[in-house]
């Protein structure tokens, strides 16, 4: 993965992920924030732009609450606080899984492990690694109307996560429609990815050492 770009590359912090991921969220959208970076999303969302839902039962989730404010009662998927916004509503986890199975969840921002050129998601298991469940990310990559995948552009082994084709077990077929990484935006186009927008000082050539399928 050779490259040396004539600017210094500066790959997004998770911060700045999130802040680009908020960007892709309609007004007036239900979403579900994923478990991990997608969390941080919410902290960059403009109050009553858009309904945030989680799956153990909470819509119209805010940002994370500041230290000393925190509500032991008011947790998301992953059990950290969170706050609740004026308008929001709590209801037991079956009423929201009935939610997402319905089709009524918009936007759905999860994490991956891979991503594939025509959208495969693969985010619950690593092969030969320790598996905790699938959890509620088949029914959201399925349930929602759109998905949009966050997370880093290789592991820390410099391995590819958006590939040709997954080999990590799927979560869903063909349901990643955007994905945000710290190089930059991109669309899965079927046979490779679509770059939408790069990171600072990152060029193509950078970013294709380091993506298992061509990018257009």
């Amino acid at each position: 993965m050779s490259s040396s770009p004539s600017t210094p590359v500066i790959p997004w912090s998770s911060e700045d992920m999130a802040r680009r991921a908020a960007r892709e969220i309609p007004a007036g959208a239900v979403v579900n924030l994923g478990i991990g970076l997608p969390t941080q999303v919410a902290d960059y969302l403009p109050v009553g732009h858009a309904w945030l839902h989680s799956e153990n039962g909470l819509l119209g989730m805010g940002p994370f609450p500041f230290e000393g404010d925190e509500d032991p009662n008011l947790i998301n998927a992953g059990k950290q606080t969170v706050t609740i916004l004026p308008g929001g509503s709590t209801f037991d986890s079956a009423a929201s899984f009935a939610m997402i199975r319905g089709g009524h969840v918009d936007l759905a921002i999860l994490g991956a492990m891979q991503v594939s050129a025509t959208g495969d998601l693969a985010n619950w298991a690593v092969p030969g690694g320790k598996v905790m469940g699938i959890g509620g990310a088949m029914d959201l990559a399925s349930g929602c109307r759109h998905v949009i995948a966050m997370m880093q552009h290789v592991t820390k082994k410099q391995e590819h996560k958006l590939v040709s084709a997954c080999d990590y077990p799927l979560t869903a077929a063909r349901v990643v429609s955007l994905v945000i990484t710290d190089l930059g935006v991109f669309e899965p186009s079927g046979d490779g990815f679509r770059v939408v927008e790069l990171a600072p000082g990152v060029t193509r050539d950078y970013a294709q050492a380091r993506t298992g399928a061509p990018l257009g």
